[in-house]
């Protein structure tokens, strides 16, 4: 060590501690105890793992190829219509959810009114029953569909479930876009708005674009809820998913019919989540650093 460097550490040595605090080393980590709230929250995992290794034990044990051979293919053809019924349902659902937000943002009362008239509606009424009331309700009318060609329409419960699940989730994907557009900053507005672009220009490559990022997670939240609520077809005679568990369990009487259904409705819930993860990562890799 050099002559400089010696005196220049013995220079410091001898000076006081910046600011006046002496450096001390962190202080060693405070032990965990056993709260109330740890000890709870063990004890819910314990019993959740404790049921999981039960049902998974059950199949298991009670697991029959002879079940599968015969029921397999009702289950498969009934999840494709749960599938069919649902995408067919979101996406005409996503066409008329559009119009409705612009109602809905709209200052204009005869605009705004009945769009919050049919939000407020389908929004606030449980789905079976508006199910009940298109394929009950609308079958007593069956002189005035057929006078006006509407009853080979309604008089299927296919039709009548993919028409009420379309104007059940276009009112929540209405209200989740009305949301998504007001997050929207005005600056990107008068921002447009000095560059001369016209309203229109400004809302489908500016506004929508954000929204539909913003929306993303809300939209993925309601296809799972809907994939979930899908079951409730069953009762008006639609061969679902559920649908075609009732029926295996009517002809087999075995408890395990209506587990495997569980376990295929998470398994549709969980690949719609991770596919639902990737796309909202690709299409918002731009916005993290």
């Amino acid at each position: 060590m050099s002559a400089t460097s010696i005196g220049s550490s013995e220079a410091t040595a001898g000076m006081p501690p910046a600011f006046g605090i002496e450096a001390r080393p962190a202080p060693d980590p405070t032990p965990r105890g056993w709260s109330a709230a740890r000890i709870g929250g063990y004890a819910i995992a314990a019993i959740w793992l404790g049921v999981l290794a039960l049902l998974l034990f059950y199949l298991v044990s009670v697991f029959s190829p002879e079940f599968m051979k015969r029921y397999g293919p009702r289950y498969l053809n009934g999840l494709w219509t749960t599938l069919l019924l649902v995408g067919i349902s979101v996406g005409i659902g996503g066409l008329l959810s559009l119009p409705l937000a612009l109602a809905r943002l709209s200052a204009i009362p005869f605009l705004n009114g009945p769009a919050l008239a049919y939000t407020t509606f389908f929004r606030g009424t449980p789905l079976i029953a508006q199910t009940f009331l298109v394929y009950y309700g609308l079958g007593a009318l069956n002189a005035e569909l057929k006078s006006i060609g509407l009853w080979w329409f309604f008089r299927e419960a296919w039709y009548c479930a993919i028409f009420t699940f379309s104007l059940h989730t276009a009112a929540y994907q209405a209200e989740i876009l009305r949301g998504a557009i007001r997050t929207v900053p005005n600056g990107q507005r008068e921002a447009s708005k000095a560059m001369g672009l016209s309203r229109w220009t400004t809302f489908r490559k500016i506004i929508l674009p954000q929204a539909l990022i913003v929306a993303l997670r809300p939209y993925g939240n309601e296809i799972v809820l809907l994939i979930k609520a899908s079951a409730i077809v069953a009762v008006i005679t639609v061969y679902d998913l559920m649908g075609q568990t009732r029926f295996v369990f009517s002809r087999s009487f075995d408890f395990q019919a209506y587990l495997w259904a569980a376990l295929l409705y998470l398994a549709i819930v969980e690949v719609l989540r991770r596919l639902w993860d990737v796309l909202e990562g690709r299409l918002t890799r731009h916005l993290k650093r």
